[in-house]
């Protein structure tokens, strides 16, 4: 399978992380890609924590609410608390109907990995993923974060951003040299939108992730931006993207019609 790799964006090093939390989704990760329980030995284990850290967290979240024993004493697993919490914040603000069916179809009409994305910051986050079937892929997540200045989607997304806000973003990127087509500063950045714009979607060709290609559309509904992207290896996508961005705009058109894509920015 043909994943992300080692380009998986690093919040290691950030100044705003704080450790006790991202041990914490560390854990609820670690539930989801094992799927069985475990003990705080195998926690401790997995991530090389001190026992008595290990013990706390999972104390801590098992008084909660959150982890329990299912079967032997001192094995543990997420409860369903976390899937109700989850679906209680997805359903205070879903994402659009229009948008979920425009990706199942794309998924079907381009034969790529095709996603819903939002900014964040200075990322852009996917929110909902439709994976190719093809045995050699783009195997994106839901969660997944990227530099909003690099990848289609983030240009797509920059686009509809009111020129102050943009500008004052692309201001606060690190310019980091991640792939052989990384735009290394604002200007860059500026001309691709702008010739992203005149040419009628947006795009990366190993900008970020190595040998990956992507087409993307913004588009606004209720007065959310979103982007729309279909990616998948580049020598299979670059000769398809004029093609991807048409079926993109066409499915967009249909679902959410052409206002959602000529939304004009305010500034």
């Amino acid at each position: 399978m043909w994943t992300l790799g080692a380009n998986i964006l690093d919040l290691s090093e950030s100044p705003m992380l704080v450790r006790q939390a991202e041990n914490v989704l560390s854990i609820l990760e670690f539930f989801a890609a094992r799927k069985a329980p475990a003990t705080v030995a195998e926690v401790m284990a997995h991530f090389d924590w001190p026992r008595s850290s290990t013990f706390n967290i999972v104390s801590t979240l098992a008084e909660k609410g959150y982890l329990y024993e299912p079967r032997t004493r001192g094995a543990y697993y997420p409860t369903p608390r976390w899937l109700a919490m989850a679906q209680a914040v997805s359903e205070a603000e879903p994402l659009p109907d229009a948008l979920l069916r425009a990706i199942d179809r794309l998924g079907d009409e381009t034969g790529e990995t095709v996603w819903i994305a939002g900014a964040s910051g200075l990322s852009v986050v996917v929110l909902a993923v439709r994976e190719s079937p093809q045995l050699v892929r783009y195997a994106a997540q839901t969660g997944t974060r990227l530099p909003i200045h690099v990848t289609g989607s983030g240009q797509a997304l920059l686009a509809r951003m009111p020129e102050a806000e943009r500008d004052a973003l692309l201001r606060r990127v690190r310019y980091v040299k991640y792939n052989r087509t990384t735009p290394m500063d604002a200007d860059t950045v500026r001309a691709q939108i702008a010739e992203a714009e005149a040419r009628g979607w947006f795009m990366s060709a190993s900008a970020y992730s190595s040998d990956l290609g992507g087409v993307a559309l913004p588009v606004r509904i209720g007065g959310r931006v979103f982007a729309v992207t279909a990616a998948g290896p580049e020598p299979r996508v670059l000769p398809r993207m004029p093609e991807i961005g048409a079926m993109i705009r066409a499915a967009l058109v249909e679902e959410c019609g052409e206002a959602a894509l000529e939304a004009p920015v305010t500034a």
